[in-house]
Order: C-alpha cells, then sequence, then structure tokens
C-alpha cells in the first residue's frame, strides 16, 4: 500500500511537470526558412519586427569605426551630424539551404534600425 502511494506520488509529480513544460517547448519550436522565404521575411525591417518573429539574437555586435579610417581609405570619413548606428544580430540554423541541412550562422546587419544586410555562413 505505501508503495503504491508513492508511486502514484511520483507518477503526479512527472505529469505535473510535464504538463507546465510542454507548453513552453510548444511555444520555443523553431521554424526553418529557405534563402528567399528569409530574406522578403526580414530583408528592410526594423529590430523589434526581427525580434518579435525569431526572438532575440544569440549575440550581438555593434559596428566600430577605425580611429585611422581616413587616412587609409585616403579621404575624410567624418560627417556633419548623428553617425550611423550599425549592429549586426546572430541567428543558428534558421535557413535551409538543401531538404536536410541549414546554414550554421545568419548575419542580419541593421543600420538605424533597418534590417540592410542579411549574410549565410557555415564557416563561422
Amino acid at each position: 500500500m505505501v508503495l503504491r502511494k508513492k508511486f502514484l506520488l511520483v507518477m503526479g509529480a512527472l505529469l505535473a511537470s510535464i504538463m507546465v513544460v510542454a507548453p513552453v517547448m510548444a511555444e520555443t519550436k523553431k521554424t526553418t526558412y529557405t534563402e528567399e522565404e528569409f530574406l522578403s521575411a526580414f530583408g528592410n525591417k526594423t529590430r523589434s519586427v526581427v525580434a518579435k518573429q525569431l526572438g532575440e539574437p544569440l549575440k550581438k555586435e555593434q559596428s566600430v569605426k577605425p580611429s585611422n579610417a581616413s587616412t587609409v581609405i585616403g579621404r575624410p570619413t567624418d560627417k556633419e551630424g548623428k553617425p550611423d548606428q550599425v549592429e549586426m544580430w546572430y541567428y543558428k540554423d534558421l535557413v535551409k539551404y538543401d531538404a536536410k541541412r541549414t546554414y550554421k550562422t545568419i548575419e542580419l546587419t541593421f543600420v538605424n534600425d533597418r534590417c540592410v544586410n542579411i549574410a549565410f555562413f557555415n564557416n563561422r
């Protein structure tokens, strides 16, 4: 009788944990896209639209202009007014390049809150 109560208690706890975890797992279901679908879905979109669709990126990087950029390219690089804000967001395994494989890394480059460049990599 005691063994049966322990069994029912353990099974009840297991069932309760499954019921709690199942909705979370359903929300984090990852969608994959073809290259064309991804480009049309996220090209020229804002950061908030991308974050809403894909979630927060695995990594974010800010672009920084080198201090000697003017001497390297041979012309002045300083502009009047506010400088552009450039940020790169990185995601993994979202875009298919054939029926069974996905790109390891997807980089989205935002300039002043708009996605202006999307790159797919397997070697990063």
